[in-house]
């Protein structure tokens, strides 16, 4: 799936992907380039996404975007070298990337919020869509007219980028998507790097993502600090949630189109879940994405669930009467048990939980938590969900 806007991706991940360890070594100590602002010359080490890889030689490092599709193993292949170092030779399919990366157009607030995590969003100056932004900075910069749009996919324009010549365009293309649209780009020498975090199967390892933008911009050390601390605590709130002992049934999200999209068990979804200790009617079955299924399909789950969560564009129990009187009839909502992750939409209509939350899912694991099980976690108001009433 490519990313049409942000906000319309928070639509498509809750029915797409319902509603989002391996280690690697860490070869040799890396040669980089120092920062004005906390670089760090140290090295991430990957221990919950899947979907890339960092590798440290003695001038340089190399990341890998892997694509697993089907039964074979792709990669798209990046060499991160320090200003004014030499490329090395034998990587003929590589696309070079200058270290400290100083400027950086990206498509999705997701990667605002990891620039944000890694305190280098400062560093973006283009931008797809911005009429769905959180990050104070970034509106600022829109503002100003420091950042600019750009469009996404077949609208983005390759003159205007090719002009402000950034660091890296991120894109949220799927690893496996041709690259044949930005061929121009490329061969301009603007390195185009996909950033596929909702294809991770974790919410840690969808957090992980941040470590990417710590690589690009020599900030391991400062990044892999702050998603230590975030580890820790969702770990905590995991074994917490997870271990409690009685686990209520829950239902996600509501039909689109005809279809009720609801989280497979592969998804980080069906994990989060898991880890908030729900009893979810599909936790056990396959895949990463959703389940596409038909309203008959999930309403016996739904007519005697505990709770319905990510209920989508809604803000009322009238607003999703209106929408089907027949959800009157599901348990959920004869006891107001419906939670939504819209309490955090500011004055543009950007829902928070698709940005900071992304990259804090600790945060939303203890909502969560909350929610399902009263009483288990300090009585500390909901950061990212609110009840439907």
């Amino acid at each position: 799936m490519i990313n049409i806007s942000r906000h319309l991706l928070s639509l498509c991940i809750l029915v797409i992907f319902s509603l989002f360890s391996c280690q690697q070594p860490p070869g040799n100590k890396a040669s980089v380039a120092s920062d004005d602002k906390q670089s760090s010359p140290g090295k991430s080490v990957i221990k919950y996404a899947h979907g890339f890889t960092i590798d440290y030689f003695d001038h340089y490092k190399e990341v890998k975007i892997l694509n697993r599709a089907g039964d074979k193993m792709d990669t798209l292949d990046y060499l991160l070298v320090p200003q004014g170092a030499a490329v090395p030779a034998g990587h003929p399919s590589a696309q070079v990337i200058t270290t400290p990366v100083q400027s950086l157009i990206v498509m999705s607030s997701m990667h605002i919020a990891q620039s944000d995590f890694a305190g280098v969003a400062d560093r973006i100056i283009g931008l797809g869509n911005g009429h769905y932004v959180n990050s104070r900075i970034v509106r600022e910069g829109l503002q100003s007219g420091k950042i600019k749009q750009v469009g996404i996919d077949a609208t983005l324009n390759n003159e205007q980028v090719i002009a402000m010549h950034p660091g890296v365009l991120m894109t949220m293309s799927n690893p496996e998507a041709a690259f044949g649209q930005y061929k121009a780009l490329i061969d301009a020498g603007i390195p185009v790097l996909p950033n596929a975090e909702w294809l991770e199967t974790t919410p840690l390892g969808r957090a992980e993502w941040v470590k990417l933008v710590g690589v690009l911009t020599d900030r391991e050390a400062f990044v892999d600090g702050k998603f230590d601390s975030v580890e820790q605590a969702y770990q905590k709130m995991a074994a917490i949630g997870s271990g409690a002992a009685v686990k209520p049934s829950v239902i996600i999200g509501m039909p689109y189109k005809g279809t009720w999209y609801t989280p497979a068990g592969g998804s980080y979804t069906a994990q989060f879940l898991r880890d908030a200790g729900a009893d979810y009617h599909w936790s056990d079955s396959k895949g990463i994405g959703s389940l596409a299924l038909s309203f008959e399909g999930v309403a016996p789950m739904a007519l005697t669930a505990d709770y319905w969560l990510n209920v989508g564009y809604v803000d009322s129990k009238n607003d999703i009467l209106s929408k089907d009187p027949r959800y009157g009839t599901f348990h959920a909502f004869q006891t107001g048990a419906i939670y939504n992750f819209n309490k955090r939409v500011n004055d543009l209509g950007s829902n928070d939980y698709w940005e900071s939350g992304a990259v804090n899912p600790q945060l939303v694991l203890a909502d969560m938590i909350r929610i399902l099980h009263p009483g288990l976690l300090p009585a500390d108001s909901l950061v990212y969900y609110k009840q439907i009433k």
